[in-house]
């Protein structure tokens, strides 16, 4: 149960006032209404102040008062005064109905009454509302007249609804911000992430998601149910997420300074076992869409084994490659030795190679390929996400530029790690967060050879041992990888997305790295992901 109970200054709805204290024969009874007028005017206007000058008792009239307004936060009030009657010695009874519009909690409207009295010249107001000394009408404040349900010591609050949890894989409450997203404080409905698209579920049956309630102002506790919220309860919304993964995975990513991502993936089932983000707010590591850089060349890689080429033939990877007047290089423009291999020119993420070799594939190969990753098709995971993209080449340039992960060539965190998942299993898993609102798993229209598997596997062990991934060498788990640098943007010299994706030799783990703008991928992606698989040996 959360109450969101406040005594001091706060917020306050505005409205107009009006009365029906018009048409009594009786003076006095007319001068007493336009006190209490006066008094209503404030209160609904948010002039606490002024209201609680206008009574017996101000420094009571305003604490309860903003306690009230403060706690039910309303976004419209309005407060109408009825017809006097004038009492012998009791001054003039005057009843009013508030009624206040309470997000969250809907309409809700008391009437209640008080009495106003002929000052006692000690610092009230008169009917103008003016503050003067020695007024002639004071209204008579008391706890039940602001709602007849309470007694001294109690003011009005909101109960929110019991709300079910998001839970982690092994049923315990989520901890990833990102991924479970906030409810409004206001209405208790969600906002974002999973509270937002699965705010029915996780809030229950129909009605409204708070409650008026009247509590104790010392301790908060329910003292008078005052209105109903909805009646059915809350049903938890599980997920893939393995709490030590995430934990590893957040822990990896603190102190980072630019925009960050991990997801980890279970390559056998599909599961997604980690999404973390830094900061967080936007969950990037699963809807987020950059260009992939050299992670793609597993893709390009696939494509050009799949035409016949093996790791060990001939690759030449020289300074530069230019294709109809465009240069491509490579990171500070290395050069491999006379004789390089295909294995050698992946692992060391030759740019030159991958573009001179794209005369080796159709225009649809690249976009044919990444089919058999699961790219190109719709991903029912549970949750909003990016799906990846890869076009149909329209130009040489677009292909060479695609053989890369350049050009059209798009991705999220969460695709580059499935790709490594594929890699690591053999064949596409579509990744699932929320598996009891998973439909149908998108499968793959397209299979990878297992000789293609087989020399995918060998290459990204190669970039650890050998090549750029040496920030993972000597690491336990035998791991997989493939690095990348992703320009993005128009500045000259162009910026760079700093990436890392692999798996694990020795266990169900397949996982991706994002440093948005963050240079390169050997040298600044993959120190975080060695930390990550550090923080799960530990």
């Amino acid at each position: 149960m959360a109450l969101a109970v406040l005594g001091g200054a706060g917020y306050w709805g505005y409205t107009t006032l009006s009365d029906d204290g018009e048409g009594t024969d009786d003076p006095r009874v007319a001068e007493a209404t336009a006190a209490l007028t006066a008094f209503l005017d404030a209160w609904e206007t948010g002039d606490a102040k002024r209201a609680a000058g206008l009574t017996d008792t101000p420094d009571n009239a305003e604490s309860l008062i903003k306690s009230v307004m403060t706690n039910l936060k309303p976004s419209r009030t309005q407060i109408e005064a009825g017809r006097g009657e004038r009492k012998a010695g009791q001054g003039v009874t005057i009843p009013f109905t508030v009624k206040m519009a309470i997000p969250g909690a809907g309409d809700y409207s008391w009437t209640s009454q008080t009495n106003v009295v002929e000052g006692k010249g000690a610092g009230g107001a008169g009917a103008s509302g003016k503050g003067q000394p020695g007024a002639k009408w004071q209204v008579e404040f008391t706890t039940q007249m602001v709602h007849p349900a309470m007694v001294p010591g109690q003011t009005l609050a909101l109960k929110s609804r019991e709300r079910a949890a998001v839970l982690d894989a092994n049923g315990e409450e989520l901890r990833a911000g990102s991924l479970v997203g906030v409810v409004d404080p206001k209405t208790g409905k969600g906002v974002s992430g999973l509270q937002a698209r699965y705010d029915k579920q996780l809030a229950g049956g129909g009605g409204q998601a708070k409650s008026v309630v009247v509590v104790a102002r010392e301790t908060g506790e329910v003292v008078k149910n005052l209105t109903s919220a909805g009646k059915g309860k809350g049903t938890p919304v599980r997920t893939t997420i393995d709490p030590e993964v995430q934990e590893a995975a957040a822990a990896a990513l603190e102190g980072v300074k630019k925009n960050a991502a991990i997801v980890a993936i279970d390559p056998e089932t599909g599961h997604i076992l980690a999404a973390a983000n830094m900061p967080g707010g936007m969950n990037r590591a699963l809807e987020g869409r950059y260009p992939p850089g050299s992670t793609f060349k597993v893709v390009t890689a696939a494509a050009l084994l799949q035409q016949g080429m093996k790791p060990s033939d001939r690759a030449d990877c020289p300074k530069f490659a230019e294709v109809n007047g465009q240069r491509f290089e490579n990171q500070d423009q290395f050069v491999l030795p006379s004789g390089s291999t295909f294995r050698d020119s992946f692992a060391h993420s030759c740019n030159t190679f991958f573009v001179n070799s794209r005369s080796k594939l159709p225009s649809s190969g690249l976009h044919d390929t990444a089919a058999a990753f699961g790219i190109g098709g719709t991903w029912d995971v549970g949750t909003l996400t990016y799906d990846g993209s890869v076009p149909v080449s329209n130009s040489d340039n677009d292909k060479a530029a695609g053989t890369i992960g350049q050009a059209r060539v798009q991705a999220s965190p969460l695709v580059m790690a499935s790709i490594a998942a594929t890699v690591k299993s053999g064949s596409f898993k579509q990744p699932v967060l929320i598996p009891d609102a998973v439909k149908k798993r998108y499968e793959a229209s397209a299979t990878l050879d297992a000789g293609v598997v087989d020399s995918l596997r060998d290459m990204m062990r190669a970039t650890v041992t050998q090549g750029a991934g040496k920030a993972l060498r000597g690491l336990s788990g035998e791991p997989h990888a493939k690095t990348g640098t992703a320009e993005f943007g128009s500045e000259t010299p162009p910026r760079t997305h700093a990436w890392m994706i692999g798996y694990q030799g020795d266990r169900n783990l397949a996982w991706s790295v994002l440093l948005e703008d963050g240079g390169s991928g050997g040298r600044d992606a993959g120190p975080i992901a060695a930390t990550f698989l550090e923080n799960l040996t530990r």
